[in-house]
């Protein structure tokens, strides 16, 4: 069995974002909004383990209409 290690983090292109919110409707542990609707992330690393919040960020991953974001793996610190 292996275990998850680590953690991630969201990023967002803020070139490509134009700030329609759908990823705070499907992430909203780890985004939220400001008052037009851009995404403000959560920079701390969430665990691997925390399956409910990676399977949101992979949903607002697919869900972002401009393909702004994506998922930042970050290894664990010894």
């Amino acid at each position: 069995m292996r275990r998850k290690v680590g953690g991630f983090v969201l990023r967002v292109n803020p070139i490509l974002c134009d700030g329609f919110g759908h990823c705070h409707e499907l992430a909203p542990e780890l985004v939220k909004v400001d008052e037009w609707g851009y995404p403000i992330i959560v920079t701390t690393p969430t665990p691997l383990a925390d399956l409910g919040a990676l399977e949101s960020a992979r949903y607002a991953v697919r869900g972002c209409p401009r393909q702004a974001l994506n998922i930042e793996r970050i290894a664990e610190q010894l």
